[in-house]
């Protein structure tokens, strides 16, 4: 059976990626015709040096590998050396996703 989580109860959690390092937490989730499109995440400082300082990322929904007690989301899909966002405070990856193709996930 499926098990259907309320979008509320994912905002807040935490965000690792599938190499098992802490990347931030689930601010917003972004919906697009009653679907999930993407999630905003406030990126620890940590990874922040990656995207050039920014402090917050969208993460496109087919990055998301688990949801659970925690997000797992996909290291190699992010484009974390090649982000030039500045002085930005969030940087939009799904510009990135379009260029991969979507998929369900």
């Amino acid at each position: 059976m499926l098990r259907v989580k309320k979008i509320t109860s994912v905002i807040g959690k935490k965000v690792y990626t599938d190499t098992g390092d802490f990347f931030g937490e689930i601010e917003e989730c972004n919906l697009v015709e009653n679907k999930i499109d993407g999630w905003r995440i406030r990126i620890s400082g940590s990874m922040g040096n990656f995207l050039g300082g920014a402090r917050g990322v969208i993460i496109p929904h087919q990055f998301v590998r688990a949801v659970g007690d925690v997000v797992i989301i996909s290291r190699a899909n992010l484009p974390l050396d090649d982000v030039d966002s500045g002085s930005e405070q969030t940087v939009d990856l799904s510009e990135d996703a379009e260029s991969l193709g979507r998929s369900s996930i």
